[in-house]
C-alpha cells in the first residue's frame, strides 16, 4: 500500500525532470509550451499524492521527505529552468542569477515547511509564505498565457520571477483552505468562483483566466497581510497605553501614601 502514494509522487517528479529535458537545446515556443504542460500535471499528482496516503493511511516520514524532494524538482528546479529558456537566457549572467534565486528561495520554502511541520504536527491554517506549488502554477499561467511568435516580456518576467521568489521565503500567511467545512456559504462560494473563472475564460485564454486565478490568490495573501499588520500595531498600541495607564495608578497611588504619612518629630532626651 505505501507505493500507491509514491507512485503519484514520483510521477511528479518525472513531469518536472520530463520539463527540464524540453527547456534543454535549441528549444522551441512548442517545447516550452510542452515543458509548462508538464510541470501542470506535476501539480496534478502532488495534490493527490498526501490525499491518497491519508486515504490508504500509509502516512509516513519518508513519504513526507521524497514528496519536499520531488516539490524541489518539479515546483523549483523545472519553473526556473523554464524561466530561464522562456525569457531570462537575454538578460545572460542575470538571467542565470535571477532563475537561480527562484529555485533556491524554492529550497528555503521547503526547508522552513518541513521544520514548521515537525514543530507542529496536524493541519495548519495558513502557510508561511507563498507555498512553492503556487509559485510554479504562477509561471506556468505565465507562459502558457504567452504568445510564443513575440518577444516574451524579459523586464516583466524578470521582476514577476524576483517577486514570486520573495513570497516563498516571506513571513506572509496565505490560507491552506484546510480548517474550511462543507456548508452552503462555502459551497455557494466555491460555485460563484467557478462560474467567474469559466465566464472569464470564455471570454479570454483559459491560460490567462488560469494566471489571473493565481494571482488572485497571492494578491488576497498580501492584503490579509496587511489587515494582520495594522491589527496587530493596534493591538500592541493598546497593550502599551494600558501599561502606561497601570504604571500611572500605581505611582498616584504612592504619592498619595507618601502624602497621607506625618513626618515624626525627633525624641528630646532630658537634659540634667
Amino acid at each position: 500500500m505505501f507505493v500507491l502514494p509514491n507512485l503519484f509522487t514520483v510521477s511528479s517528479i518525472f513531469c518536472g525532470f520530463y520539463a527540464i529535458t524540453l527547456c534543454m537545446g535549441e528549444a522551441t515556443g512548442l517545447h516550452l509550451y510542452r515543458a509548462a504542460i508538464a510541470v501542470f500535471f506535476g501539480m496534478f499528482f502532488d495534490m493527490f499524492d498526501g490525499r491518497v496516503a491519508r486515504l490508504t493511511r500509509t502516512q509516513s516520514d519518508f513519504g513526507v521527505q521524497l514528496d519536499s524532494l520531488a516539490d524541489l524538482v518539479s515546483f523549483g528546479a523545472a519553473p526556473g529552468v523554464l524561466l530561464y529558456r522562456w525569457a531570462l537566457a537575454d538578460l545572460g549572467f542575470w538571467g542565470v542569477f535571477i532563475a537561480f534565486v527562484y529555485v533556491a528561495c524554492g529550497a528555503l520554502r521547503l526547508a522552513r515547511f518541513n521544520v514548521l511541520a515537525s514543530r507542529e504536527p496536524g493541519s495548519m491554517k495558513y502557510f508561511i509564505g507563498l507555498p512553492i506549488p503556487l509559485a510554479a502554477g504562477t509561471v506556468v499561467a505565465l507562459v502558457l498565457s504567452n504568445n510564443f511568435d513575440e518577444p516574451a516580456p524579459v523586464g516583466g518576467v524578470a521582476v514577476v520571477t524576483l517577486l514570486l521568489a520573495a513570497l516563498m521565503v516571506s513571513s506572509v500567511r496565505y490560507r491552506t483552505f484546510k480548517d474550511l467545512r462543507p456548508s452552503k456559504k462555502s459551497i455557494t462560494i466555491t460555485f460563484v468562483v467557478l462560474l467567474l473563472f469559466a465566464a472569464v475564460s470564455a471570454q479570454l485564454k483559459p491560460t490567462i483566466a488560469l494566471a489571473a486565478l493565481f494571482m488572485g490568490y497571492i494578491s488576497v495573501g498580501l492584503a490579509e497581510e496587511v489587515i494582520f499588520f495594522r491589527r496587530r500595531r493596534a493591538e500592541r498600541a493598546a497593550a502599551e497605553e494600558e501599561d502606561e495607564d497601570v504604571a500611572d495608578a500605581e505611582f498616584e497611588d504612592v504619592v498619595e501614601d507618601d502624602e497621607d504619612e506625618e513626618p515624626s518629630e525627633p525624641q528630646r532626651t532630658p537634659s540634667t
